[in-house]
């Protein structure tokens, strides 16, 4: 359940490459990234170990009204580690998904309804207007970097990731920690979105893996050749 930031292995950045990132960052567009507009925090486990719980800061952006897709760093500091993705979408979109892929997805009511979803700084009456919309909605969350192990490399395959569904799932310490540095409470946040709702249909009782452990295994499989390929011809 760390919330550490271990540290990189490799030299410290070089003045050429800093003089470089300057001049690139000048004249560069970044449009993916500029379409960035939401920080939010939350808290994701492993799906197969509640015991291994992550503070996640999500950098998300809409793609429409019913799609944003988020990038998933383990703090808001400018050295923080990009640890995973998350994608949410409407309850329509979710509906429309196939059943062997609904259960990677989770479901957002109980992390909105509880208060341990925010954006950090935002007065609570502005965030309540957008996380009315995020209460119905469900996400697909990947972390590649385990650095609630110390890991100081992205190691491993990526894992699904699920969060927080009822009370007593969240270390007390790990709560305490995140609202005494960004000046929230949580009880406070839950008493204020008890009017929320979550999606129209109730949570599908495949979402958030089912009820279920689920993870991520790596395994040989046949590689198809170039030349079994289709031919182009010009």
């Amino acid at each position: 359940m760390s919330t550490a930031n271990p540290s990189v292995p490799g030299d410290p950045t070089e003045m050429g490459t800093a003089i470089v990132e300057t001049t690139t960052a000048a004249i560069q567009g970044f449009g993916p990234t500029n379409k960035i507009h939401q920080h939010l925090c939350a808290f994701h486990f492993y799906s197969d170990d509640m015991s291994r719980q992550v503070e996640a800061h999500h950098y998300c952006g809409h793609q429409n009204e019913e799609m944003r897709q988020c990038l998933i760093y383990n703090s808001p500091e400018a050295d923080a580690r990009l640890i995973g993705v998350e994608y949410i979408i409407s309850e329509k979109l979710y509906m429309t998904l196939p059943d062997e892929e609904k259960p990677l997805w989770h479901s957002h009511e109980y992390e909105v309804k509880s208060g341990v979803l925010f954006m950090p700084g935002i007065p609570g009456a502005i965030q309540r207007k957008d996380l009315e919309k995020v209460c119905k909605t469900y996400g697909k969350t990947i972390h590649f970097w385990q650095v609630d192990k110390g890991d100081n490399l992205p190691l491993g395959i990526p894992q699904i990731m699920m969060p927080l569904t009822r009370d007593g799932q969240l270390y007390p310490n790990l709560a305490q920690d995140v609202e005494k540095r960004h000046g929230i409470s949580f009880d406070k946040e839950r008493e204020n979105r008890a009017y929320m709702t979550g999606p129209d249909n109730g949570i599908h009782p495949l979402a958030n893996a089912a009820g279920i452990g689920l993870k991520t295994l790596l395994r040989e499989t046949y590689c198809k050749p170039v030349d079994s390929l289709p031919r182009v011809f010009v």
